[in-house]
């Protein structure tokens, strides 16, 4: 109960604010938590991105996740999580990627490039806000895996240069195959 104070009557309790016969707050919990469920995207298996310190990637840097498949049956969408300053001093990335099996097993390894600015206008590509941009980029499309298990994901830049400024973070999702672009290009 809240009191309030009349200052011809003196304190008076208030009842709470109910909607029939439940308290609103417990209608503003509920309506919260259905929001939140709602919000869940069912295709992803596996989502993480790490942060580097000072938003500097440093050649030497791998970028490392670790995910579990528990359904060969279907495929597999792997794409790279990059978020990037609109100062960054190239419109693209290279980085090439391993995908092991639990055993340390190369399935898939390959050199790729990303645009992160169109090469013409310089106008960023990505989801930003400010001077920060996020991308979702494919790097292998329709990925089976042979079993069951944990796999890891290998990334490091190869942009000839020791120390690549304004990379604040790269990751990884992993989702349940669907209708994608070509591998490098924003979803």
């Amino acid at each position: 109960m809240i009191k309030s104070i009349d200052p011809k009557k003196g304190p008076r309790k208030r009842k709470n604010l109910v909607v029939g016969k439940i308290p609103i707050t417990l209608v503003a919990y509920c309506l919260v938590l259905l929001v939140l469920v709602g919000c869940a995207d069912p295709n992803r298996v596996y989502e993480r991105n790490l942060d580097f310190p000072e938003n500097l990637w440093l050649a030497d840097s791998i970028a490392e996740f670790e995910f579990e498949i528990k359904d060969v049956q279907q495929s597999y969408n792997l794409h790279y999580n990059v978020r990037n300053s609109n100062s960054y001093p190239y419109h693209n990335l290279y980085v090439q990627y391993t995908l092991e099996d639990s055993l340390g097993n190369i399935l898939s390894k390959a050199l790729q490039n990303m645009d992160l600015f169109d090469p013409v206008t310089g106008k960023p590509l990505g989801d930003g806000l400010g001077d920060i941009f996020d991308h979702r980029i494919l790097a292998i499309a329709d990925q089976q895996f042979p079993k069951t298990g944990w796999y890891r994901f290998k990334i490091q830049q190869f942009m000839r240069q020791d120390s690549l400024p304004l990379i604040m973070s790269m990751g990884l999702r992993v989702e349940i195959a669907g209708d994608t672009p070509e591998p490098g290009q924003s979803r």
